[in-house]
């Protein structure tokens, strides 16, 4: 990645799945009550609050490039984040930012795995949470699989450029792990030990001929200026924190 001068990446506002996940999470439900499926979450009133923050802090930085999530709450979280520009950006949509899929998993509580799927709850602690992949889904060493392609494509074709990425909790952190050359346990204690805020924005600059290195690491001080109200919850991923 040295061809970057600068990239960044912003997590999706909150959407109306993560307020649904953290009350079925707090309440020891085994199921999450979300109509949609994940794809099509939307951002709740908060979320566009935050949105727009972060419109105002890309209005001092605007980007040459812009690559989204094709998630709604993604692409919700770029088109109110964008309209602040002066000047328009090119803008692509790619499946390979998404969301982790979570197959058999999906809308269980943590709760809910161990309650109604004990083996699968038995084979996650096993293998651990980088190569624990449920059947139908993905493991987070597969959703690097793919980040490792979108980001050998913006070396090979944004020499010098500044690329913005509007993503999901999972993708900063798998970034940081690809970008920075982290090891599965680094990896695994900066999940455990950080919090990836909606909104919040991570980015990453190359000084000279150097590699790129972190500037900012799910910094969410553009929400408090703008008095947007920070909110951490998680996304809906039927595992333990």
């Amino acid at each position: 990645m040295a061809e970057l001068t600068w990239l960044g990446i912003v997590r999706h506002g909150e959407s109306t799945g993560n307020l649904a996940a953290e009350a079925a999470e707090s309440g020891r439900l085994e199921q999450i009550d979300i109509p949609e499926r994940d794809a099509d979450v939307p951002l709740s009133d908060t979320g566009r609050e935050q949105a727009d923050a972060v419109g105002t802090w890309l209005a001092e930085r605007p980007p040459d490039l812009v690559v989204v999530s094709p998630y709604l709450r993604t692409v919700q979280t770029a088109e109110i984040a964008l309209a602040s520009l002066d000047s328009p950006v090119p803008v692509h949509r790619d499946e390979r930012l998404r969301d982790r899929e979570l197959g058999i998993l999906d809308l269980l509580t943590n709760h809910g795995v161990t309650t109604r799927l004990p083996d699968e709850a038995a084979r996650r602690k096993r293998l651990g949470k980088f190569y624990y992949r449920p059947p139908g889904g993905e493991s987070w060493a597969d959703v690097a699989l793919r980040l490792r392609g979108l980001l050998g494509d913006l070396r090979r074709d944004h020499d010098g450029g500044r690329v913005l990425l509007f993503g999901h909790e999972a993708v900063v952190f798998l970034l940081r792990y690809l970008i920075e050359g982290l090891t599965e346990q680094q990896l695994m204690e900066l999940a455990h030990d950080g919090t990836i805020a909606n909104c919040s924005v991570t980015t990453w600059e190359r000084a000279g001929d150097g590699p790129l290195e972190i500037v900012d690491f799910a910094r969410v001080h553009h929400l408090h200026r703008e008095g947007a109200e920070p909110t951490h919850e998680e996304e809906v991923r039927a595992e333990p924190v």
